[in-house]
């Protein structure tokens, strides 16, 4: 499952952060890749996950009660009377919740986020999409200050803004393949402000309207990196070299979405290693 963190716009845990940070980074990748895996039905056959979470095998399928399970199970994660979790993503979880002090609220989140798309698979405003980022996107990076220990409101004010504009970059980029999931994240007043209906979702290529609308989500997103960016500047060290990959690593997928004329549906535009790297010393020379 780690393995996913290697196709992500920039890397969870690089190689520079100190190796404490890298070891509850991953713990908390780890949880968040197995709360999606869950919630998209993609994990492993067999049923051995439903299994640990104290379910029938053939339960696996049934995503609701797998993360009703999970959320029980996230629970004794917290609990230092029990005997831990037991799943062994969430007993690798637990050593980092207590070092770093995390409270459940942004774990729940997540697992609520998933909730959610089994329940909603269509936005009719942006509002709507923001409040689901709230849940979806915004506990990441609230864990890695909690874990950074460089939380503060105006940080988490900041951190929310860039999660927020990360998650919408990804949906842009995912389009084609959310809709196979029957899961439309463009927002049905902004659709229907462009002329664009699902139907041309479906399509091999993206038609003109389709192509303008990705471009003004796009304009979005990269207002919200904008008045996220200062966050950056807050802290120091590697953690500011951290921040400023993840940051760096949403301008260049947006760039690489701008690159392919806004036409999102032949597969996921994606950032060279190169136009990752000059954005992130972009935003380094820009809040150094």
């Amino acid at each position: 499952m780690l393995d996913k963190a290697a196709h992500e716009n920039f890397p969870v845990a690089p190689f520079f952060v100190p190796r404490a940070w890298r070891d509850d980074l991953m713990a908390v990748y780890g949880f968040a890749r197995l709360v999606d895996d869950i919630g998209d039905g993609d994990l492993a056959p067999g049923g051995r996950d439903a299994e640990l979470l104290g379910l029938h095998r053939e339960q696996t399928g049934d995503r609701l009660a797998m993360l009703d399970a999970f959320e029980a199970d996230l629970r004794r994660v917290f609990d230092r009377s029990g005997t831990g979790p037991r799943h062994p993503l969430l007993l690798r979880l637990r050593p980092t919740v207590h070092r770093c002090g995390l409270t459940p609220e942004p774990f729940l989140g997540l697992v609520e986020a998933n909730r959610q798309d089994q329940r909603v698979r269509r936005y009719a405003t942006y509002q709507d999409l923001l409040a689901y980022c709230e849940l979806s996107a915004n506990p990441v990076g609230r864990l890695v200050l909690g874990i950074t220990g460089t939380a503060s409101p105006e940080r988490i004010r900041r951190s929310d803004a860039v999660c927020t504009a990360l998650q919408i970059v990804e949906h842009l980029q995912d389009v084609a393949e959310d809709l196979g999931r029957d899961r439309v994240y463009l927002p049905a007043e902004d659709m229907k402000r462009f002329r664009v209906g699902e139907a041309d979702l479906a399509r091999p290529t993206s038609g003109a309207s389709l192509r303008s609308l990705v471009a003004y989500e796009a304009e979005r997103a990269g207002e919200l990196l904008n008045e996220g960016t200062p966050l950056v500047g807050s802290v120091h060290g590697r953690l500011k070299l951290l921040l400023a990959g993840f940051v760096g690593g949403g301008r260049a997928a947006l760039k690489a979405v701008s690159a392919a004329g806004y036409d999102v549906l032949p597969g996921p535009p994606k950032p060279t290693k190169l136009s990752l790297l000059r954005e992130v010393g972009a935003t380094l020379r820009r809040e150094g």
